[in-house]
């Protein structure tokens, strides 16, 4: 692929995941195994509240094609397929749930030095369109989404972002919800391993005048141990504690707290990742 900007979906993305990312207050079981034709198997089980559920996984890479199969505790089945270079600097990704026939989907994505594309359109008998655009540079980035609903005639959705990335920070703003909110955000990076890190993001809802601010971090004990932390402007308190037990076998312990209202319990949540 090329070396120009990153798709849209990808501004916003760095603070993103180190303020979600890893976060749970469930318990969750994961274990991953690989044979030896390359195929990886990975089985999840997670307790939501009184609910248990499950799925397992296979994902398999050939050349330049991924099949990527789910099957759930519900009897659902997810197939995602992943074509890279069909056509120069293209990836092609198409995916359908059974018995959900309406779920289908197919999106392309195009790489050039100073642009990306990405189109998605629902395999159904009234499709819906998403197209996503991106120009600059791997240093900024100015991009747009919208979505066409082509049963209605109408557009669903609509956002603008711009991404500014350096070695040791990036910041962005998206402006979504069809102009009705914003969010800002900026992650530095303490170390070169880009492991520690601060980050901050504000979003403003203008029809309610709400403003959400949330600050946070992760920081690098060893190269074993992670911790994380965050807290917005509405006393939503979470931390989190991962440890690689074994080579790429993680647990991790999370939790969360309203410091509003601390007669209420916190949550507490288990993850124990074991790959081979």
């Amino acid at each position: 692929m090329s070396k120009g900007p990153a798709l849209f979906v990808d501004i916003g993305k760095k603070a993103k995941d180190l303020l979600t990312k890893d976060y749970t207050s469930d318990q969750k079981f994961t274990v991953s195994s690989y044979t030896g034709a390359g195929v990886a198997f990975t089985s999840t089980a997670l307790k939501k509240g009184g609910l248990s559920t499950g799925d397992i996984a296979a994902l398999y890479k050939y050349k330049n094609t991924q099949f990527d199969v789910k099957f759930d505790t519900d009897s659902n089945i997810s197939t995602t397929i992943t074509f890279t270079e069909i056509l120069p600097s293209t990836k092609t990704i198409a995916s359908f749930k059974v018995p959900d026939y309406n779920s289908g989907k197919l999106e392309v994505q195009y790489f050039h030095d100073h642009a990306t594309f990405t189109t998605t359109i629902g395999l159904n008998q009234k499709p819906g369109v998403d197209v996503t655009a991106t120009i600059g540079t791997p240093a900024i980035a100015f991009g747009a989404e919208a979505g066409y609903d082509t049963t209605s005639g109408k557009f669903t959705k609509y956002t603008a972002g711009i991404s500014v990335t350096k070695p040791d920070s990036c910041a962005s703003i998206l402006l979504g919800d069809k102009g009705d909110s914003m969010k800002a955000s900026y992650v530095h990076y303490l170390d070169q391993q880009k492991k520690s890190a601060a980050v901050g993001e504000i979003t403003r809802r203008f029809s309610t005048n709400e403003n959400t601010f949330t600050v946070g971090g992760a920081y690098a004990v060893d190269h074993l141990t992670l911790i994380k932390a965050k807290l917005n402007n509405h006393g939503r308190l979470g931390a989190l504690l991962q440890h690689e037990v074994v080579p790429k076998s993680l647990l991790t312990i999370s939790g969360e707290l309203d410091t509003k209202a601390l007669e209420k319990s916190p949550r507490f949540g288990l993850v124990l990742a074991l790959k081979p």
